[in-house]
């Protein structure tokens, strides 16, 4: 399932550095052409509050500037890329960084969308959230957002490739994607499922209330054979499993503390896409393990949202 085409995100940042390091070695690795884009922002003429104080003139010099600044900054990131690794293509854009990295990414073909992750603090992801979220939410192929590694000479292959998977087709194309990525990078990979207690809790109280945690523990047992089952179908291609894990919790924060307690140096994850109203309440899974992981997180896209 790999891609043929990376592209990598960068905006000059010390996490776009990191991500850049390790688009080339996927590339390399994985055999794949990496392009890179550069997003100049300049305001958009649609919106109110500047299309008032605006006139098209002056948001014609705006856009002139933006973009010529944006061919620039590009020119720059790719000669410092091109002293790591081969670029087959670079792209300088205007307007809105996330809707220019995922339409470019749509309209190029790429397989796989790269970017870093500044990590916005809690009130400011509040307000505006992040472009590096926004692109794993909305992109119709994997994303991987890099953070976490501080040496700029660290190896940015993953010695070991944390997989969570409940079962789901997202989750199946997961386990495919960690697959390729360990066999063409040579890292050990292991397999965790989360089980969450709340689903073996009685609706009401009464007599078989108490039953709940025999449940959860039988549901443990259960889930034991099912992962190393997973286990086995990924050996058969190749790749060494270095340990199966059950855990029990919130999924999304047994992911973080399982990849932190193993030193992943990536953890592999599928998205099934919550619908807008259920990412407004709760969020979903993969947004916060994005938003809280050390290491760099890649999440997958089902089949089903690719094609949509």
């Amino acid at each position: 399932m790999f891609p043929t085409k990376i592209l990598l995100a960068t905006d000059g940042s010390q996490d776009a550095a990191r991500a850049a390091r390790m688009a080339v070695t996927f590339s390399e690795k994985l055999d794949s052409e990496l392009h890179v884009v550069h997003v100049g922002v300049v305001p958009s003429a649609y919106a109110p509050a500047e299309s008032k104080i605006v006139d098209p003139e002056s948001y014609e010099r705006m856009r002139e500037v933006a973009e010529r600044q944006a061919r620039e900054k590009l020119d720059e990131e790719v000669e410092k890329i091109e002293n790591m690794g081969k670029v087959a293509g670079a792209h300088a854009q205007i307007g809105l960084p996330d809707a220019e990295i995922v339409h470019l990414a749509k309209e190029i073909g790429a397989g796989l969308v790269v970017v870093g992750s500044r990590g916005l603090g809690p009130l400011t992801r509040a307000v505006i959230g992040s472009v590096s979220e926004s692109v794993v939410r909305h992109a119709n192929c994997p994303v991987l957002v890099v953070r976490g590694y501080g040496d700029g000479d660290k190896d940015y292959l993953p010695a070991k490739i944390l997989l969570a998977f409940d079962g789901s087709k997202e989750a199946t194309a997961a386990a495919r994607a960690a697959v390729e990525i360990a066999s063409g990078t040579r890292s050990e990979l292991h397999v965790l499922h989360v089980l969450q207690p709340e689903r073996y809790m009685p609706y009401h109280p009464g007599p078989e209330a108490w039953e709940w945690e025999a449940n959860l523990a039988r549901a443990k047992r259960l889930a034991r054979p099912r992962v190393e089952e997973q286990a086995k179908r990924m050996e058969a291609e190749g790749v060494v499993v270095a340990g199966t894990h059950v855990a029990v919790g919130k999924p999304d924060h047994e992911i973080v503390a399982s990849g932190e307690e193993l030193d992943a140096g990536l953890v592999v994850m599928g998205s099934r896409g919550l619908s807008r109203l259920d990412r407004a309440l709760m969020g979903s899974v993969s947004d916060s393990v994005v938003r809280h992981a050390r290491c760099p997180v890649l999440v997958v896209r089902g089949q089903k949202h690719a094609e949509g």
